[in-house]
């Protein structure tokens, strides 16, 4: 069946990129005022350098992240060694503000944040263009028409290639693209081990719970529908099924932790391949988004492509993070 929607990709851009992504919220030195140092920028050269030595090639910001220092201390890396964004698809997200002396935190989809968003990105970076601009969370003041414009035009001035949303359900991510003659490629989803109602949705329609459910039912469908990456952030669980996991007093954690175990031993991978290996034999052809600073787990992050789980160990996974019976 052909999709209606319009300006469907035939095939998604993002096919061509690494199957696991870098998030760089954890760059920058922290959530707070401080300047960034040497060390910062230090430790962004090294999270890009294992990154890329791992076949990592997608790199994740939003302007907010660490108050804009994420992206400041990854464009110095970029300044000092150019050549580095040969080799990466950098994308960044925009629509957040902070509570200041005039408003509460809030989203702004307007031209004019965009357009100041956009620019400040690019400036922070040291890149002359990004190859995928996403909307951060959706704006309930959102002007559809100025904002498809903006978009437009942007993209138009070579500001962004492609054109990506951030914590959309199918409605909102239709209702955008019925404005635009861009086609959206992307949308980022909290997925993982630990929040699993995107498959909750699927599997209790019609059965007691349902209404509990934090998911909008034909989400995953429509992007798999109309060739929508979907991108998953929260992936590791912040490393609830690690080591210490086996210690959680809560006991599907634990018991979650050491199904995780075995299946790392059995297939000779670190438990973080596991975990995200979950995610990547679920059919909508998820792309993980890790964000940890560790090295090593972000090397071992990078073998979760080589493990192929078998529909009882994924369905063991699924069951037992759970804690119950599927109905």
């Amino acid at each position: 069946m052909m999709s209606t929607e319009r300006n469907t990709p035939l095939t998604n851009p993002l096919i061509k990129t690494s199957k696991i992504a870098y998030g760089c919220m954890g760059l920058g030195g922290g959530w707070n005022n401080n300047p960034v140092t040497n060390e910062h920028i230090q430790q962004a050269n090294e999270v890009i350098d294992t990154a890329l030595e791992s076949g990592i090639t997608v790199f994740d910001h939003a302007d907010i992240y660490t108050f804009n220092k994420a992206e400041i201390a990854f464009g110095s890396v970029l300044k000092q060694t150019p050549s580095l964004r040969d080799d990466m698809f950098i994308q960044s997200k925009c629509g957040i503000r902070f509570e200041d002396e005039s408003a509460p935190g809030r989203y702004d989809f307007s031209s004019e944040w965009i357009a100041h968003s956009v620019n400040g990105i690019l400036k922070r970076l040291h890149t002359e263009k990004l190859d995928m601009l996403l909307l951060h969370r959706p704006d309930p003041l959102m002007n559809l028409h100025e904002l498809a414009t903006s978009l437009e035009r942007l993209n138009a001035d070579g500001k962004f290639d492609y054109l990506g949303v951030s914590n959309m359900n199918l409605h909102q991510i239709r209702f955008l693209q019925s404005a635009l003659d861009l086609p959206i490629v992307a949308n980022q989803i909290e997925m993982s081990l630990a929040k699993l109602d995107w498959l909750n949705d699927g599997v209790l329609v019609g059965n007691e719970g349902m209404q509990s459910v934090d998911f909008v039912s034909g989400t995953l469908e429509h992007c798999q529908m109309n060739n929508i990456q979907i991108q998953a952030w929260g992936c590791l669980a912040q490393g609830r099924y690690s080591e210490a996991g086996l210690h959680s007093e809560d006991a599907n954690i634990r018991n979650t932790a050491q199904l995780v175990l075995n299946l790392s031993e059995k297939h000779q991978v670190p438990s973080e391949a596991i975990v995200l290996a979950f995610l990547l034999r679920h059919p909508a052809n998820i792309q993980p988004i890790i964000g940890t600073t560790n090295l090593d787990r972000i090397r071992a992050s990078a073998l979760a492509p080589a493990v192929t789980l078998s529909r009882e160990e994924w369905y063991r996974l699924f069951v037992t993070s759970r804690g119950h019976a599927l109905p």
